[in-house]
């Protein structure tokens, strides 16, 4: 900006949109695979001879473990440097899909992938965070809307992208993908991304970092087990119970160190507790409806993986366009107007679905569906995000980067479970109807 004097200038500053770029492919690799694998499952299942137990920890692994190290890694990135461990959670993410490229066992898949959901609990927190110490405050609420934008596209286009590999190649090249994008972005932000951290950073709090590590790794595993098996069940009451021991003890220790891990004090500010619980009811409705449509596509319309995976591109687009463009929007009307209407927006297309999905239905419906339900949490999610970061000094900015992703992996968790109960309650009462 002409305003700004180079003192007042961040780090990177002259270089801040191709530090972005390379940013962003960092979490394009992250993004894409939060989906590209599931319609490569019976590819796999075949290939491997793997049970339904083993297929589902494939799934599971990546999840578990990204969501259970998500606030510590943020944490550390502001105490180490958030370029530092952005390009060593790229290196970790490049090994992992290489390794699971190679793997010919179920066990080592698992393994792998469990892998990747550490590097990827690396990579995330330290791509906003750099965003947000990249980009002066009039230039934030665009970067932070790309920066939406292409995770949007990512989880978007994994089902295209696993549908046509799967098809034409095999389910090893997913991965194979995924590696020289790792290589390019590891590449270009190693010369265009400048360090940031917080240089008066406290010692780690190791209690805070175990605490919250088991908290939210039983909490996970609990909704995954809930979605899988019933919410009553009682390895899923066990997971529930120790997620709520651990992550009380976990509130209380950071209120009492002098050293938290994550400061309670944050939660005093509507900007910063009430955009995370948006973030996560958003988040449950894109997940769910991810899952709900794709399903639907493929079991009821009877379209293949990449056929389905094409015609979900919608939610991709529109995702994407509308969080590119509402900076604009909530400069005009502020955030909290931005959000609500956002969330209003999408409403409206799960009601539309609600009452127009038939077994017959055109693919317009579906699609005007799509479009709205994802342009409404496009224009939530990316002024969420702000109100967030923005409620967070930025010497914090690492741990609060984690707290937005945290609360984005608990909501899509707590979609696909949910969503996926009721499905297949539905399917059952009919089945036996």
């Amino acid at each position: 900006m002409e305003s700004l004097t180079k003192w007042d200038r961040p780090p990177g500053y002259s270089t801040r949109w191709l530090a972005l770029l390379f940013i962003n492919l960092s979490l394009a690799v992250v993004a894409v695979d939060n989906t590209v694998l599931n319609v490569a499952i019976p590819a796999i299942s075949f290939d491997l001879g793997a049970s339904a137990a083993s297929i589902q920890w494939i799934i599971d692994a990546y999840s578990l473990v990204f969501a259970a190290l998500l606030l510590t890694m943020g944490s550390i990135s502001d105490r180490y440097g958030r370029k530092r461990w952005l390009q060593i959670g790229v290196v970790l993410f490049g090994i992992g899909s290489v390794a699971a490229a190679l793997t010919n066992s179920t066990g080592t898949l698992i393994a792998t992938r469990a892998f990747l959901g550490m590097g990827a609990a690396i990579i995330l927190p330290s791509t906003l965070s750099l965003v947000i110490s990249t980009f002066p405050r009039e230039e934030r609420s665009m970067a932070i809307g790309i920066w939406a934008a292409t995770f949007g596209l990512g989880i978007g286009f994994g089902p295209v992208v696993g549908g046509y590999v799967v098809e034409h190649y095999s389910w090893n090249a997913i991965f194979l993908l995924q590696f020289p994008i790792a290589i390019i972005a590891l590449t270009g932000g190693y010369f265009y991304i400048r360090e940031s951290r917080d240089e008066h950073a406290p010692k780690v709090d190791l209690p805070g970092v175990v605490l919250s590590i088991t908290g939210l790794f039983s909490l996970i595993y609990g909704v995954i087990k809930a979605g899988e098996l019933s919410w009553t069940e009682t390895e899923v009451l066990i997971a529930f119970g120790a997620a709520a021991f651990l992550l009380t003890a976990f509130i209380l220790w950071e209120l009492r160190t002098p050293t938290p891990m994550l400061p309670m004090r944050f939660f005093r500010n509507p900007s910063f507790s009430g955009a995370s619980f948006a973030i996560s009811l958003t988040f449950f409705a894109l997940f769910g409806t991810v899952l709900f449509v794709s399903q639907y596509l493929q079991t009821v319309q009877g379209y293949t993986p990449f056929e389905s995976g094409i015609r979900m591109l919608p939610i991709a687009f529109s995702m994407a366009i509308v969080s590119a463009l509402s900076a604009l929007v909530s400069a005009r009307l502020g955030l909290k107007v931005t959000i609500g209407i956002g969330i209003l927006i999408a409403a409206s297309g799960l009601y539309f679905s609600s009452q127009y999905y038939e077994v017959d239905s055109s693919y317009g419906i579906v699609a005007v569906s799509m479009v709205l339900i994802a342009g409404g949490l496009g224009l939530a999610i990316s002024p969420a995000t702000d109100s967030i970061m923005s409620a967070v000094p930025a010497s914090k900015s690492g741990i609060g980067s984690a707290m937005n992703d945290t609360t984005r992996e608990i909501g899509g968790a707590m979609g696909v479970a949910v969503l996926g109960t009721i499905l297949n309650n539905i399917y059952i009462d009919r089945v036996k109807g």
